[in-house]
């Protein structure tokens, strides 16, 4: 599958009171490529219970599930794998999910940390925060100069992450994303059918 496109992230608190996956169906329906599901609780069975149904969503709308930040339950559902800096080997999770799983690295601003991903098999780069953020808050680090760079330097598809708007993502894929990920902008939201017209608004910027 082509790495191309929106990239819609889940929140929990954002998305809890029954939305996850009204919410995740609808971000789909409206033409998101990658769902990631993030969740930083210790709650396991919830967890696995909540990944499996998003799995079955993303099967069925032709889309890819990629896991934050657990190695363990990406293997378990064949899915795809995201990590952060400090959140494991990109490497090691490579040899354990095998060569045609989608695993995806945290790169900040910083193209020496694209260039370890890349070497350690990530099949796509970060890069951020671009924007002010509400998960990540702080100074935005990334600059659409890094995209520039990042693109003449490496053949891997480029996100593109941090208080990502549709005001401000057709100036990143402009400069080289390959997709731009979203959280607030797509998902904090009054219903599902918000989300979704979200989505198609994000997926057409690409067409």
């Amino acid at each position: 599958m082509t790495l191309h496109g929106l990239y819609a992230i889940t929140d929990t608190p954002l998305l809890a009171g029954g939305k996850l996956l009204p919410y995740a169906e609808a971000a789909l329906r409206g033409g998101a490529r990658l769902l990631q599901y993030r969740d930083k609780s210790g709650d396991d069975a919830r967890r696995f219970d909540e990944a499996q149904a998003l799995a079955e969503l993303c099967r069925h709308h032709g889309a890819m599930l990629i896991i934050n930040d657990d190695l363990e339950l990406a293997a378990r559902l064949g899915v795809g794998l995201h990590l952060g800096q400090g959140d494991g080997s990109l490497a090691a999770a490579r040899a354990r999910l095998g060569g045609d799983c989608v695993l995806g690295g945290t790169c900040h601003a910083q193209l020496e940390l694209a260039e370890r991903a890349v070497a350690e098999g990530a099949s796509y780069i970060a890069f951020g925060r671009f924007f002010n953020s509400n998960t990540k808050p702080g100074a935005p680090a990334a600059t659409v100069e890094l995209l520039d760079q990042a693109r003449a330097r490496f053949d891997r598809p480029i996100v593109a992450i941090g208080g990502v708007s549709l005001d401000t993502a057709p100036g990143l894929i402009a400069r080289g994303a390959s997709m731009v990920a979203v959280i607030h902008a797509l998902f904090a939201a009054d219903s599902a059918s918000e989300v979704e017209d979200r989505a198609r608004a994000f997926a057409a910027l690409f067409d």
